[in-house]
Formats: structure tokens, sequence, C-alpha cells
């Protein structure tokens, strides 16, 4: 490294940096099922899984990931892919057909924010615990693998 040259001075964000932002939101600003975000005038509306994590992600509320730059938009999206593992292990909510065959191989985090069962805090809890089981996969002794 030549003397003139600056590190980074913060380490990357993770997936499961953003799932925990995620659940603080949604703690401090509230849950909502049905969009990504409820309709409010404030810049900080209430949000669904997704929709937090979006909110995490950008600071601003994101539809889409096409709504994201470049650089956020793979954290973004490994997020959102974490969330999906988690849920298959932990709240797996799988459509099956009348002949009995599964309609979605992966529980999809959008369905399942909507699910009439499930709650604010399943959902904090869930960002939560797929935040931990990112960490575990992903880091030795507090360094990313």
């Amino acid at each position: 490294m030549k003397a003139t040259h600056n590190p980074p001075s913060t380490a990357p964000v993770t997936p499961a940096d953003l799932l925990r932002m995620a659940a603080l939101y949604l703690r401090r600003h509230g849950w909502h099922q049905g969009t990504y975000y409820a309709t409010t005038d404030t810049p900080t509306p209430p949000a669904c899984a997704v929709g937090a994590i979006g909110m995490a992600c950008a600071g601003h509320a994101v539809n889409h990931f096409s709504d994201l730059n470049p650089d956020d938009r793979t954290a973004y999206l490994d997020a959102i892919a974490a969330l999906t593992d988690y849920l298959d292990q932990d709240y797996p909510i799988h459509h099956v057909d009348d002949d009995g065959y599964w309609l979605d191989e992966h529980t999809s985090p959008y369905s399942w924010n909507d699910d009439p069962l499930c709650t604010a805090e399943h959902v904090i809890s869930a960002l939560q615990g797929a935040a931990k089981e990112w960490d575990r996969l992903h880091t030795q002794g507090g360094e990313n693998r």
C-alpha cells in the first residue's frame, strides 16, 4: 500500500446488517401488509419485510430492485435471499395445488408477510433470525469468510 492510499474507513454492509436494520426500521416505523409501504405523507411509512429491507438499503422507499443504484442492488437481493432461506427452514409456507404438488419451491417473503396469521413480531423475529443465520454461515471470528 502506498503512503497516499486511503483505505476504506468502514466495512462493507452485509445482508445480515441490512436484515437487522430492516428489523429496527419496523420497530420504529411500523409493519404493513398488502404492499411494500403504507400510504402516508411521511418519508418513513410502515413497511412490509421486503419494503423495510429496501428502506435499510437505500434510506428511502424502494418499490423494485431496479430503483436501487447498482452498488446497492446486490446487497438488497442477497438480504432477500437470506430471508427466503431462513423462512424455508423456520417458517415454511408452500402453496400446494389440488394434486398435492408444491406450487412454490421456496417460501416467498412477500406472501409470508401478507399471510393473515403473520404478525409484526413474526416479521421482526424472522429478520433478526435470518441475520443471525447469515452471520453464522458467512463469518468466522467476527471476520467475513
